[in-house]
């Protein structure tokens, strides 16, 4: 018995340390199985991380438009080892990886023209080169190639040439800056075929010759922004123009003539107008101003008749300016007109009133 005992004894304890062996070896397999596949899935993460997202067209591209401006340091970070979506001065669409902004600006080093072939990143919707004093030449043709660009910003630059006629084609345009340049001739009717664009500006330029008629086309265009000041510009406004609803235009200095009364109305949405230093000549008392027309600058034209009592209801008026006129009567009272001081109603034929001396009975 005692024997037997024994021998049963021992043998459930090698069963037993049989399967704790098992187990151990079990666990160890585990650990090994988890270990490899953390170091698999880590490898994957990472392969995932540094895997390019930019298309090697675009990348192409940029490399062309860094050795025009002869790799000025702007585009450092350009480089091949790196994903162009992560690059300075350029962006992604999230969903394409295609390049859709390219934005350079504020540089004296960037000299040289706009390269042809920022025409060869074809999802490009923002194209921005501004306060680059270096920049010069014209605006390429190939532009023209970007029917996806709905942003175009040129200003405060050297460019020179005029204003491409292939705006027209570019449907998608909600935004044109070329303003400060040295762009010559007259501005394209083609551009009013945009019935999307929102803004225009091409003030102080040299641009030459009259508003194309066909400007009235953006009677469709809610909220637009013109501006044309500090050009060559010349001769009586088209008619038309009395339809679109301006939020903001700017015509000042140059050599218009004739009617503008037609830009005026109760019914419009103008916030802003300023249309001084032309040879604008037409009766103000017939005016009667948008409600949410605050800056008003009618300076150094030849106007005449009075200025309307309506506009005493101005609300919230931050800018007045008529003289240089051919004004006369009585100037209206009103607590918003309080600010505007005496230089306002200056050299007119026979203003009188508050601010200035008092009318004679």
């Amino acid at each position: 018995m005692k024997s037997y005992f024994f021998t049963q004894h021992s043998y459930k304890t090698q069963t037993q340390s049989s399967n704790i062996l098992q187990q151990k070896i079990t666990m160890s397999s585990y650990n090994q199985l988890s270990l490899f596949s953390t170091i698999l899935l880590f490898l994957l993460l990472a392969s995932i991380l540094s895997a390019e997202k930019c298309h090697p067209d675009d990348k192409k591209t940029l490399f062309k438009i860094k050795k025009a401006f002869n790799n000025a340091d702007m585009f450092a970070s350009w480089t091949h080892d790196t994903d162009c979506c992560e690059w300075y001065l350029v962006s992604c669409d999230e969903t394409t990886n295609r390049i859709i902004s390219l934005s350079v600006n504020r540089d004296d080093e960037v000299a040289g023209h706009i390269p042809d072939t920022v025409g060869d990143l074809p999802y490009l919707e923002q194209l921005i080169f501004t306060d680059l004093p270096k920049l010069t030449g014209p605006i390429p043709q190939t532009i023209s190639k970007l029917k996806n660009l709905k942003f175009l910003w040129l200003s405060h630059n050297n460019l020179t040439g005029s204003i491409p006629d292939f705006f027209g084609r570019l449907t998608k345009l909600t935004y044109i800056n070329l303003s400060v340049n040295k762009l010559t001739g007259p501005i394209p009717p083609s551009v009013s075929s945009l019935h999307k664009l929102g803004a225009l500006f091409l003030e102080r330029n040299q641009l030459k010759g009259t508003i194309p008629a066909s400007f009235g086309g953006f009677k469709n265009n809610p909220d637009f922004y013109l501006k044309l000041a500090k050009n060559q510009l010349y001769g009586p406004l088209p008619k038309s123009l009395g339809a679109v609803n301006f939020s903001v235009l700017d015509l000042n200095r140059n050599m218009f003539t004739g009617d503008a009364s037609m830009l005026f109305g109760t019914n419009k949405g103008l916030q802003s107008i300023d249309i001084s230093r032309n040879k604008f000549s037409f009766d103000l008392s017939k005016v009667r101003f948008p409600k949410e027309l605050n800056v008003i600058e009618l300076s150094h034209n030849m106007i005449y008749g009075s200025i309307p009592p309506t506009l005493a209801k101005q609300e919230h008026i931050q800018s007045f300016n008529v003289s240089y006129n051919r004004l006369c009567g009585k100037i209206p009272s009103s607590q918003e007109l309080k600010s505007v001081d005496k230089y306002s109603y200056a050299h007119n034929k026979c203003l009188c009133g508050s601010p200035l001396p008092p009318c004679k009975k």
